[in-house]
């Protein structure tokens, strides 16, 4: 294992992340916060200190292994959400340590579940460094990080594999660097179009970019206590599902919306099966709540906001959907788990994944039924590699393995089932909120330290797709000859 090139790729991610912090602090100097500001100032000092310790000795070799790319992007998040809490922490708002790593790692992670109960108090730097934070984590620092990181090897592409979501990420031109820029583009532009609009339809700029970039990284933190239906905007709300569903496809749609490929955007199953997904799920919870809706408007309007918001892994709100019937209730868990789609800033397992599992399935169907039959799992019309199938099926027991085992750690505060189990699928997969006491307007409070330290665990194995975070706690890997 090449520590001192992990060092290295740590240590220009904490630089990056002092940059970073430098936009709080202005806005706490903006708004007079001054004692914000100089605890922004503090924690940029360390991370700029930090950053230094770790570039002081050039590694030997600039080559990057698979499985070194993989420990590096775990190693990295965590000291990035680490390093992150220290505004929270500092601020005076939270209890502890490990309630601040809890919504630092929340943040960068796009996750959105928080311990706060209030958090319209809060200062507008620290509301706006937790809201930026679904920002960074929603493209990948590390992405950002490829895109200005000097002396790269092509064997950075490790980086990206570990970090971004998906079965089979790659880039999108032939130099990796300028498929950093190119995403990152997209990103901010398609964010700043979102702020404008928000804008438009009245909402303060100060809050339009609060949940713009919650919108963009598919977070939820926002600005007010009762999220996007504390406004009782309607234009705002369809601008902010729509946009919650556009950063929910894969981006490599948008590079070929730009190249024109029509084709491709056409035959692209994943699109095609999200697309399908959200609106039977939007036909269906609208139907099943009209009852308690005065008009079919508003059962569309907060049926389409809900599955929006929980299949992209967004978790803003505009409803207690608690309340909702137990049909409704029960297709948002199942969009929690589906997700959004691959190369998006949304988690869960995924559309593309889920759809290898059921051509799978279907293929050993017919291999049962004729045994000398060879047939190859298929999509857009070409064979899927037998690697990404069995990577398919391997994250698939993964993540229920790790859903069983949290479940019943979390289990130990005592809370009811739903409860507990909720609260493991809305933070592997990267959601927010869960249903009962972790509802759309309940919160993580409750839950004890260790049982806090699990969730924020679950959120960065949804993030990484796991199988970074199962290296980094495999003794194996922390061998100087792995």
């Amino acid at each position: 294992m090449n520590f001192r090139l992990i060092f290295r790729v740590m240590g220009f991610v904490l630089r990056c992340e002092a940059g970073l912090l430098a936009l709080p602090a202005l806005v706490s100097a903006v708004y007079g916060e001054w004692d914000m500001f100089l605890v922004f100032l503090g924690v940029i000092a360390f991370s700029l200190l930090a950053s230094g310790l770790m570039l002081l000795k050039k590694p030997s070799s600039m080559h990057l292994q698979a499985r070194e790319g993989f420990f590096a992007v775990a190693m990295t998040w965590i000291v990035l959400a680490c390093v992150g809490a220290f505004p929270f922490y500092f601020s005076g708002y939270f209890q502890g340590y490990i309630d601040c790593v809890f919504e630092a790692m929340s943040g960068f992670t796009t996750t959105g579940s928080t311990i706060l109960t209030e958090v319209e108090s809060l200062p507008k730097g620290i509301l706006f460094w937790r809201s930026f934070t679904h920002w960074v984590g929603g493209m990948g620092i590390l992405v950002f990080v490829l895109g200005i990181m000097p002396n790269m090897d092509p064997s950075s592409i490790q980086l990206m594999k570990a970090e971004s979501p998906g079965p089979a990420p790659g880039k999108l031109v032939p130099k990796l660097k300028d498929t950093a820029r190119l995403l990152y583009t997209i990103y901010f532009v398609m964010t700043a179009v979102q702020i404008l609009l928000l804008c438009m339809v009245g909402m303060p700029f100060y809050d339009s970019v609060i949940h713009a970039m919650g919108t963009a990284g598919t977070g939820g933190f926002s600005s007010r206590n009762l999220s996007v239906g504390a406004y009782n905007n309607v234009p705002a709300e369809m601008i902010i599902a729509v946009f919650m569903l556009l950063f929910g496809v894969n981006f490599n749609i948008y590079y070929m919306t730009l190249r024109r490929q029509w084709n491709g955007i056409k035959e692209n199953e994943e699109l095609r099966w999200y697309l399908i997904v959200v609106g039977t799920s939007i036909l269906l919870i609208m139907w099943n709540i009209l009852p308690m809706c005065s008009s079919v408007w508003e059962a569309f309007r907060y049926s389409s906001f809900q599955v929006s918001s929980i299949i992209t892994t967004t978790g803003y709100g505009t409803a207690d959907f608690n309340l909702w019937p137990s049909l409704s209730r029960n297709i948002l868990v199942v969009l929690m788990i589906v997700g959004a789609c691959a190369g998006s800033t949304g988690g869960g397992i995924k559309v593309s994944r889920l759809i290898i599992l059921f051509k799978s399935l279907k293929r050993e169907i017919s291999r049962v039924l004729h045994p000398n039959l060879v047939k190859r799992v298929k999509m857009e019309g070409r064979a899927i590699s037998d690697e990404i199938v069995r990577n398919t099926l391997v994250f698939f027991f993964a993540y229920i393995l790790i859903v069983v085992f949290s479940i019943l750690l979390v289990s130990l505060d005592g809370y009811d089932l739903v409860t507990s189990a909720t609260s493991v699928f809305a933070t592997i997969s990267n959601i927010g909120p869960g249903l009962e006491l972790v509802g759309p307007v309940g919160n993580f409070s409750m839950f004890s330290g260790f049982a806090k330290l699990v969730l924020t665990f679950c959120m960065l194995a949804g993030r990484l797709e796991i199988f970074p975070v199962l290296i980094v706690f495999s003794p194996r890997a922390w061998r100087r000859d792995f």
